[in-house]
Parts: C-alpha cells; sequence; structure tokens
C-alpha cells in the first residue's frame, strides 16, 4: 500500500521547484548508516514503497530500517490526447519533494558490509544517484 497523507488541505499542489540543498533531514539521526540523495526531484510513493520492501527483504528481522521521506506532494495529470482547456487534471499519485542532500532511508543493527550492499539495492530503485553515508560519531 503507498504511502499517502491522512488529509491535506488542499487536493491539488502547484508543481513549485526544487531549489538549493536540503537545510533539514540531512544527517542519519536514526540508524547507523543513511542513504542520501546527490540530486533533487520527486520521489514517488511507489518507489519508497519499493525501497521498502527492498530493505525489509534484505534485513529479515536482524535490523532496524526507518524511511525519512514521506510523500505530501499530490502530482496531478490529465489524460493523454485530451484537448485544452477542461482545468487541472485529478491527482494521480502522491510523491516527496527531494533536495540533494536529503537522507532517504536509514538502517541500524547491521554491520557495515551488509549495510552497504542493503543500501545499494534499495539505491537502484530509486530515480537519481544516491550515496552511503554512516552516522557522524558525537563530538
Amino acid at each position: 500500500m503507498p504511502l499517502m497523507p491522512k488529509r491535506v488541505k488542499y487536493r491539488k499542489n502547484q508543481r513549485g521547484k526544487v531549489k538549493g540543498n536540503a537545510q533539514r533531514g540531512n544527517y542519519v539521526a536514526y540508524g547507523d548508516y543513511g542513504l542520501q540523495a546527490l540530486e533533487g526531484g520527486w520521489l514517488d510513493a511507489a518507489v519508497i514503497e519499493a525501497g521498502r520492501v527492498t530493505a525489509a527483504q534484505f534485513v529479515r528481522g536482524e535490523g532496524r530500517l526507518f524511511i525519512r521521506a514521506f510523500p505530501h506532494k499530490s502530482i496531478s495529470a490529465i489524460p493523454a490526447e485530451t484537448r485544452m482547456g477542461k482545468g487541472k487534471g485529478e491527482p494521480e499519485y502522491w510523491a516527496a519533494v527531494v533536495k540533494p542532500g536529503m537522507i532517504l532511508f536509514e538502517i541500524a543493527g547491521l554491520p557495515e558490509e551488509a549495510a552497504r550492499t542493503c543500501m545499494a539495492r534499495v539505491a537502484y530503485k530509486l530515480p537519481f544517484k544516491c550515496r552511503f553515508v554512516s552516522r557522524r560519531p558525537n563530538a
């Protein structure tokens, strides 16, 4: 079941622009290792779910997975070959707005090599470049 908000103030959003780097959500906060986006864009709820399933199959009860991206933005579309002037289309899917530097997934309770393999499998599913990062030592 894809993620989506329980309720929203407005059903249809404007597209907006993804400008700048992530100011928050840009460090590993919950797990030991994370997957950091290097490019900006929209992350479809179905893609987040595909990443969750892939990581859950790899972890198999050993570690803990944290999903840091949530799809708050509704993306609308008009059917193909429709004439102009009939208004904005209906919401088609939900997406998370991702800025460069944002942590998308985190994992805890696995050795680094296993976590690296797991995150590589998740990154393969994502539509933009990502990198493996680890938690900073508490200085």
